[in-house]
């Protein structure tokens, strides 16, 4: 839990551009304890946390990793409660291509990032894959476990964050589509270093991202937390692994029933394999 802490009180304090010195004088602290916090070298006292969530913008919830989404943070949050599955129950093509490049001979673990009704986790999970799934929104949470019984599959589902959440334990493949642009640019250098770091060896990455492009208008949802990507800024965050598809593509969309247009990036990235030690003679 201390990690958990520090990242979220450190990303905090950045996002509201604030120094530790700043961030201890709003409290009544030293900036010390506040250096201590952020190295997970201890935790904030009880009675201190209503003032340092204000002093940070947020809620006590949020900042322990729990958060508590008193309001939506994603329109999608009510799209969810129509009975009918939003986006279908279809998978994305995406899938096909986790199972051609790491079929499950043996068992292989899958993290979904931000599942919403759970189309893509369910499929995965029918077709071998040990499936762990999270959004933020409790109606597609709700909806992901409802197909997933229907189809007789077990998914471990969660909610969560993805600017808050990290990951503890390793997965063989992670899997994000249409999600990532709600991570937050000073973020995903860190966030991402935590997804690479819990990825077995020869494990994959199959994502996506939303890019600006000048002659594209601003989709018509225009969400106030919806952060969108560079043209190769994903692909950086790669550099060190092997990239076995890269590519961007343009499409039309018809979300909130207005028609438009998206540009994507795709990525379908492995981790390698530690390298073999040659044997001296």
């Amino acid at each position: 839990m201390k990690e958990q802490v520090a990242r979220n009180i450190h990303n905090y304090r950045k996002a509201q551009k604030m120094t530790q010195e700043e961030l201890a004088q709003a409290v009544g602290i030293s900036y010390q304890a506040v250096s201590k916090w952020e190295n997970a070298q201890s935790l904030p006292d009880i009675a201190l946390l209503p003032q340092l969530a204000r002093a940070l913008n947020t809620g006590i919830d949020r900042l322990l990793g729990y958060a508590a989404f008193d309001a939506p943070v994603t329109l999608y949050e009510k799209e969810y409660l129509d009975s009918a599955y939003y986006w279908g129950t279809e998978p994305n093509s995406a899938c096909y291509e986790i199972l051609k490049r790491m079929p499950p001979v043996r068992r292989l673990s899958v993290l979904d990032i931000g599942c919403g009704e759970g189309k893509d986790a369910v499929f995965l999970a029918r077709n071998g894959y040990d499936v762990t799934a999270f959004d933020i929104a409790d109606a597609g949470l709700e909806k992901a476990k409802r197909l997933a019984d229907k189809v007789g599959v077990e998914i471990e589902l969660f909610k969560a964050d993805v600017q808050d959440y990290r990951l503890d334990r390793p997965f063989d493949i992670l899997f994000s589509s249409g999600v990532l642009h709600y991570v937050r640019a000073d973020l995903r250098e860190e966030l991402f270093g935590n997804y690479r770091r819990f990825t077995s060896p020869g494990g994959l990455h199959v994502l996506n991202v939303f890019v600006d492009k000048p002659f594209i208008a601003p989709p018509p949802e225009n969400e106030a937390n919806a952060h969108a990507w560079h043209s190769g800024e994903l692909l950086a965050l790669y550099r060190d692994w092997r990239i076995e598809d890269s590519s961007e593509v343009i499409f039309d969309c018809m979300s909130s029933c207005v028609p438009h247009q998206h540009a994507m990036s795709k990525l379908i990235a492995r981790k390698p394999a530690p390298a073999a030690q040659s044997s001296s003679t």
